[in-house]
């Protein structure tokens, strides 16, 4: 097992799409956005039990991550379609927030494959980054941000490639403060700024007027974002998915955390150490959060 600067308490380290169109959204990934192709197989029992999925077992795989081979990594599997499943309709994941070199160029190069439902432009209030919004085929959400400089409150982070890291992962939430409260007290977060918007991704989504505002909120740990929770509008639905599987799109958020130890809820399966690139013989377990979305836990060890 090894240990990096990346591996610390907090920190995304992978995000996983489930996806019913495996081969076109890999040559996506690969092609479009620039990821190297780390490995591919298939999905063990263990894991998609650790889930609570076990009907993705023996599903196609891939793991991708960023050219700089930072220690972020980007999952594929594949599922069966999802009909009644729209983006940014659901509670749940709804976004991975990327960093990347130049938002420009991208939007010139994704727009083939990616339905871009956010042009590059700056953001009333936000000042430190050039953010784009695209939809892929699955129907996950990748805010695609080119960041110009950190926050007075975190750390934001400068791309080492053209698509480098998930640096935050947006939570559509029922309850804006019980999901901050959650990840507060049970994962060792702590609770950020609060903004009040107009958020074009919602209201697009649920055709509310250009201005109509939402309350969002950070949480962090130190000065690193984990999080972004977002108060969804009431005709929000809970995200549909095949029976036994994993839910569509924007699927499930591994998180380094410091120690399993720590955490003082139920596990959907006992925390069991794991081979591969991404788990790196680390001890996993997987949480559900108030509004049913997948927290994998990747141990970092104590003290590291």
């Amino acid at each position: 097992m090894t240990s990096t600067g990346f591996d610390r308490h907090g920190r995304i380290k992978c995000g996983t799409v489930a996806t019913p169109a495996f081969d076109a959204t890999l040559a996506d990934y690969r092609d479009l956005l620039g990821l190297e192709l780390v490995e591919q197989g298939t999905v063990p029992v263990d894991l998609a039990a650790s889930w609570d999925a076990p009907a993705v077992a023996g599903a196609r795989t891939a793991l991708l991550r960023p050219a700089g081979g930072n220690g972020c990594y980007y999952r594929l599997v594949e599922v069966e379609a999802t009909p009644d499943y729209r983006p940014a309709r659901s509670y749940g994941w709804v976004a991975y927030e990327i960093t990347v070199e130049d938002v420009f160029a991208l939007h010139e190069k994704v727009a083939e494959a990616f339905k871009v439902i956010g042009p590059p432009k700056h953001v009333e209030g936000f000042t430190n980054f050039i953010p784009m919004q695209v939809v892929g085929r699955s129907g996950e959400i990748l805010y695609l941000n080119q960041v110009l400089k950190s926050m007075s409150d975190v750390d934001l982070p400068m791309a080492d490639s053209m698509v480098d890291i998930i640096f935050i992962a947006i939570l559509a939430a029922s309850d804006r403060q019980a999901s901050i409260d959650f990840q507060v007290r049970h994962l060792g977060f702590a609770e950020g700024g609060t903004y009040n918007i107009p958020y074009s991704v919602i209201n697009n989504a649920f055709a509310l007027p250009a201005d109509n505002r939402t309350t969002i909120s950070m949480t962090k740990v130190d000065r690193l974002p984990v999080a972004e929770i977002d108060q969804y509008p009431q005709a929000t639905i809970t995200r549909p998915q095949p029976p036994d599987g994993l839910p569509p799109g924007n699927a499930l958020i591994s998180f380094n955390i410091d120690n399993l130890d720590k955490i003082d809820l139920p596990f959907l399966t006992p925390p069991q150490a794991r081979p591969g690139p991404l788990y790196d013989g680390r001890r996993v377990a997987t949480l559900r959060g108030p509004d049913g979305e997948l927290y994998e836990l990747i141990e970092t060890g104590k003290g590291l």
